[in-house]
């Protein structure tokens, strides 16, 4: 089932054949945690992005807005109604409940590779980390992008090399590389 833009936002997913469709999906091992995104289009942008790597869960976290804002619906052509989600206060929160289902479901077993995509000083370039799956990748926001406290608690630290005068991508620009890199195998 391939819907275009206007299909997306007219989508009922309270109806019973479109609720089987989607939950017909087979979602990939990857998640999205994003954390303090602050421009509503951005989230819309990466729930668009969820839906189109077919993502199990996006986490949102923290000072984010969350669907049904106008902004958001209208950035994700709907895809906020067919990409699961949840809001979680903090970015712990959101692994925590991961690392928890995820010993509990047998698909996967035991580990989980949480990611963040970020400029520090011991990010290793994206190309060169482990994507085995299940893989999280946390996100930050637009001006300070993943908070310190977050990013001890990543086992991995991404970077996308940056040659101009910017010092980085839009959220969603970083996040399509590096999804899309991950699940390349």
């Amino acid at each position: 089932m391939k819907l275009n833009a206007k299909e997306l936002r007219d989508v009922d997913e309270t109806d019973i054949v479109i609720a089987e469709k989607i939950k017909s999906i087979k979602r990939r091992p990857m998640y999205f945690i994003l954390e303090n995104i602050y421009d509503t289009y951005n989230i819309g942008g990466l729930f668009r992005l969820a839906d189109a790597l077919a993502i199990k869960k996006m986490y949102i976290c923290g000072e984010s807005e969350i669907p049904p804002n106008s902004k958001i619906k209208k950035a994700s052509i709907g895809t906020y109604k067919v990409v699961p989600w949840e809001y979680r206060k903090t970015v712990g929160e959101a692994i925590k409940e991961l690392k928890s289902k995820l010993f509990r479901d047998s698909d996967f077993g035991f580990r989980i590779s949480i990611i963040a995509v970020e400029q520090a000083k011991n990010s290793i370039p994206y190309q060169k980390a482990d994507y085995s799956a299940p893989v999280a990748l946390i996100l930050g926001n637009e001006t300070y992008g993943v908070t310190e406290e977050t990013l001890a608690l990543a086992d991995q630290i991404v970077e996308i090399p940056m040659w101009g005068i910017n010092k980085s991508l839009n959220v969603i620009v970083s996040a399509a590389i590096v999804s899309y890199w991950a699940i390349r195998l």
